[in-house]
This record gives C-alpha cells, sequence and structure tokens, in this order.
C-alpha cells in the first residue's frame, strides 16, 4: 500500500486550516518561492553541459563581487516570480543595489516584504559543489496600501515571519521556518512538486562537526584560534573526535551541521573586522532557520536575530550552530552568555 506524500502546496493548505483569519499571502509566498526554485534548478543541473549559463558576467556587485551567470539567472527569476504574484510588496536582493517596491495597487496591499541571495556559492558550480538560495519573509511596518520603503528591510529578527533556503545537491530540496517549526521539502522531479521530506527538524544539541575556512586562521582573533585547536583536539575521552568540514557554500555548511549537529564559524578576521556574510540575506535567515530548529547563532557576542540593521549590505560575523557547541564556544570567548546577550 502506498503512502501519502505531501506536496508543499499540500502542507501550507493544511497549515492554514490552523489559522482560520489567515489571508494566505505567507502560503502564497512560499509557492511563490518554491517555483523560482524549480526554475533555477533546472538550469544549475544543466549546469555541466550548457557553457554559456555558467562563468562570469564581466559585471561587479554593489560589494564588488564578480557576478556569475547563474547569480543573474537566478536573481531574475525570484524577482520575476514575486512580481508576477500578488502576496509581495517589495523585494531586496544581494545582487541589487536598493530594494525594489512592487508599486502597483494589489502589491501595495501585501504585508509581506522578501530579502534574498539568490544563489550562495555560485563559484562552485563548475566544480559540481552544492549550492543554494537563501530567503526571507518581513512582516512590513509601513501602512498598506501605500509603496514598500526601506524602513520595512531594516528590522531586526522580530520582523521576521519565514525564511528558508533551497540546496541544489544530489537532490533538490527547500527548507523552511515558520515559528511553528522547521520543515524540509525534497523535490520530486517525477511529478516536479516538493514534497514533505523531513517533517519538524530538530538541530541536535551538540555535534562532531566544525565547519571554518582554516586558511583564515592566522587572520582570526587568539581566541577564536584556541577554540579551533580545541576542536582539533578533542578525541574519545572528551567527546571528540571531531571532523573539520567546509565547502565554501554557506548552505550547504548549515544545512550538514543542522541535520547531523555541528558548529559554523565566519567570524572576523584583520581584513574583514566587521564580518563577511550579509546581514539581512545570510546571517539573519540562516539564525531563524537553525533557532526555531533548537540551535543558536550570533556575530561573536550579540544574538544575530538581536541586531536591527542599518543598511542594506550590512556585513556581519556569523557563529552558528549546535546548543552546546555554541555555548562552549562563547565560553571560551568570555562573552555573557545569557539570553540577554547572546541568549
Amino acid at each position: 500500500m502506498q503512502t501519502h506524500i505531501m506536496t508543499l502546496e499540500e502542507f501550507t493548505i493544511q497549515e492554514l486550516r490552523n489559522f482560520p483569519k489567515a489571508t494566505g499571502q505567507l502560503s502564497g509566498l512560499l509557492r511563490d518561492i518554491s517555483l523560482a526554485a524549480k526554475r533555477i534548478n533546472v538550469e544549475v543541473n544543466k549546469a555541466g553541459l550548457v557553457h554559456h549559463i555558467i562563468g562570469s558576467t564581466g559585471t561587479t556587485n554593489i560589494q564588488g563581487e564578480e557576478v556569475q551567470k547563474l547569480d543573474e539567472f537566478a536573481n531574475a527569476q525570484l524577482i520575476n516570480v514575486l512580481r508576477g504574484g500578488i502576496n509581495c510588496a517589495g523585494i531586496a536582493s544581494e545582487e541589487t543595489d536598493d530594494i525594489m517596491p512592487f508599486d502597483d495597487p494589489m502589491s501595495n496591499k501585501a504585508k509581506y516584504v522578501v530579502l534574498f541571495d539568490p544563489l550562495d556559492g555560485s563559484s562552485n558550480i563548475d566544480v559540481n559543489i552544492s549550492i543554494g538560495s537563501i530567503f526571507c519573509i518581513m512582516r512590513r511596518v509601513t501602512p498598506l496600501g501605500t509603496p514598500c520603503t526601506e524602513e520595512d528591510f531594516l528590522q531586526d529578527g522580530k520582523a521576521i515571519v519565514a525564511a528558508g533556503y533551497i540546496i541544489y545537491g544530489s537532490s533538490t530540496m527547500m527548507v523552511y521556518a515558520t515559528r511553528r517549526g522547521v520543515n524540509g521539502f525534497t523535490l520530486d522531479p517525477s511529478i516536479g512538486e516538493f514534497t514533505l521530506s523531513h517533517p519538524n527538524i530538530s538541530q541536535p544539541a551538540s555535534g562532531t562537526i566544525y565547519s571554518v575556512n582554516y586558511g583564515n586562521f592566522g587572520s582570526f582573533s587568539g581566541q577564536v584560534q584556541q577554540f579551533i585547536e580545541n576542536c582539533q583536539n578533542r578525541h574519545k575521552n572528551n567527546g571528540g573526535p571531531y571532523s573539520l568540514r567546509y565547502t565554501g557554500s554557506l548552505v550547504a555548511d548549515i544545512h550538514r551541521n543542522m541535520l547531523k549537529g555541528g558548529i559554523f564559524l565566519y567570524p572576523t578576521t584583520s581584513k574583514a573586522p566587521n564580518g563577511k556574510l550579509r546581514l539581512l540575506y545570510e546571517c539573519m535567515p540562516m539564525a531563524f532557520i537553525v533557532e526555531r530548529a533548537g540551535g543558536k547563532a550570533s556575530n561573536g557576542s550579540k544574538r544575530i536575530l538581536d541586531i536591527k540593521a542599518t543598511s542594506l549590505h550590512q556585513r556581519s560575523a556569523l557563529i552558528i550552530g549546535s546548543e552546546e557547541m555554541m555555548i562552549e564556544y562563547h565560553n571560551e570567548q568570555r562573552v555573557d552568555t545569557s539570553r540577554h546577550l547572546v541568549y
């Protein structure tokens, strides 16, 4: 006897039944984003065969980074799908300088704005390493019926109603979190639908994986270096051994650690004293997801979701992972680990 496999569409409808007064806008946004993900997935899977979609465009984004052709494609897909719907007031993207309000009568009535990194880790595409898309849905603060403004995007974690990522790997998977929890959906190519494969994801309280770009070791603070050395010196008698796992793809590294238990570190360096990752497009969405799964996330001294953004492309350090490993990290940094500061 076949067991019924629940699609993303069915799951969001079921969730709506729990909230009779819900407008359905959030569910609509999640379905819109999943449509863009399917389109991006098609191109990602053709990258080894169709060479005109890989490589650099020859341009740089506002951060001064080379824009890959797939970055541009993914960005356009997300913008077009969200603009074509009726549930999004506007977007902010890592690949665009400013916000993009969808200034039409229907969009202006939408309660939410969407922020995204269209293709994280895209430089790995030509070597067939997993990459991903990251998104964050915020409740706007400007009056409904008017165009959204930058004020709707420059908020802290209290404004987030949902966040998620799509990982394009051996299978394509969409993981998203709301305040009710975290669920994962794997794309079934036979029916072209995301289907519920990882219900109620819960991150193990501890693990044996640490993810860090060891090439930057000499640029880390002494305290961070000490934590990494402690990870290296774990053995059977003190919870080890630990394994270093780092791909250079934020989505892939955090996805693995969330399922298996681990900690991801992208601390400040002498060259990037404010951190390198984008607060709004990478750190805050991932922090929301991991916290809903039972983990923790900080910039090294403050909980990520307590940081109010002051600019669209603000940078931040990111330390994120299993609860016990995070507490250990912050204790070693001599940081107050009370909930009011870090947790």
